[in-house]
């Protein structure tokens, strides 16, 4: 009898608005993401993702009939995406046409995130609060949260049915934020002098640094430098401004207020994973700060939500291996939890 040949590899891209990642997936591995695969280009070297790919594919020696592209934007009928501060129209028949593959699809970056979870050895999750580990399809239904700051706020939701993962997708990151502390008050008065309406996204991601900065400048009636957000981590982490420490602070808590509000809007009882570029450096923060405290307090729910665990995804290239999990799925085979 013949040995079957081995499946081909599938294309995977992580495309973001300075860089894109690749990487190819194995589908009949239980660890399907090729980590020694992976490889990172910068967009602005390149005309054209096409561009960029077939750069991969010579520094590489590889080659994929099929690929999957997690962006991040919002997907129009599964064919286009227009990314936030990247220069590249991104079509997928005309990406298909051009590399001459037999397929490729556009999913959002951060559903590709949320596929992530079912393949996350524990090694790569980081509890944050004392609740276990979330039991990963035990039992059905099961609904999940996926979160976390980058150049924006991503929101995704994560459900198990009849043995199956699904991938809700939203725009969570744009919900209007809700102020719960006299201090959140006075700060929704300043970032609504400055915005008019203000997003949950106005706060927590990288720029949100810096709006939160300015604004506890503002209450505090101090003067405010022209920080980034890495000049604000990297003195509230040394400890030499205190106005820069209350800032991160200050996020961690936001963050742990909105991360409990959406495990009430979507049902995520089951657990919340938090990810995103920004992740790394808060996470210290968020251990240690009142992320719980903010998370649980949500009046007559907070029983309830003491229960709910929060999880941090501290895996390196989330988005490539959620886009490897999608290319199992395509392949028509089923996901293996914890990549095995």
């Amino acid at each position: 009898m013949r040995t079957p040949a081995r499946a081909a590899p599938t294309l995977l891209a992580d495309l973001g608005g300075t860089n894109v990642r690749f990487a190819l997936a194995d589908t009949g591995r239980a660890a399907p993401l090729m980590e020694d695969s992976v490889r990172r280009y910068r967009v602005k070297d390149y005309a054209s993702l096409a561009d960029a790919i077939r750069q991969y594919f010579e520094d590489t020696g590889h080659r994929a009939q099929r690929g999957i592209i997690a962006a991040a934007g919002r997907i129009s009928e599964g064919e286009t995406v227009k990314v936030t501060n990247n220069p590249w129209q991104v079509a997928a028949h005309a990406l298909q046409t051009e590399l001459q593959m037999d397929s490729v699809h556009l999913v959002n970056d951060f559903a590709a995130q949320a596929m992530a979870v079912p393949l996350l050895l524990a090694d790569q999750l980081s509890s944050v609060g004392p609740q276990p580990l979330p039991p990963l399809g035990t039992r059905e239904p099961q609904t999940y949260v996926v979160m976390g700051p980058g150049t924006g706020l991503g929101v995704a939701g994560l459900l198990r049915r009849e043995s199956h993962w699904i991938v809700l997708e939203t725009e969570g990151g744009h919900a209007g934020f809700a102020a719960h502390t006299a201090e959140d008050v006075e700060i929704l008065h300043r970032l609504n002098d400055r915005f008019g309406r203000v997003s949950n996204e106005r706060m927590i991601c990288g720029n949100g640094l810096v709006n939160l900065y300015l604004a506890l400048a503002d209450i505090a009636g101090e003067p405010a430098e022209e920080y980034t957000p890495e000049d604000i981590t990297s003195r509230a982490e040394a400890g030499t401004d205190p106005l820069c420490v209350r800032t991160v602070e200050t996020l961690a808590g936001i963050f742990g207020s909105v991360a409990g509000d959406l495990v009430l809007s979507l049902g995520g009882w089951d657990g919340v994973y938090l990810t995103g570029g920004v992740l790394p450096i808060l996470l210290p923060w968020i251990k240690r700060g009142n992320f719980r405290e903010r998370f649980e307090a949500k009046g007559r729910f907070r029983e309830t939500m003491e229960q709910v665990p929060t999880v941090a995804m501290v895996h390196p290239e989330p988005g490539l291996l959620g886009a490897a999990a999608l290319a199992v799925l395509e392949a028509g085979r089923p996901l293996v939890a914890g990549g095995g």
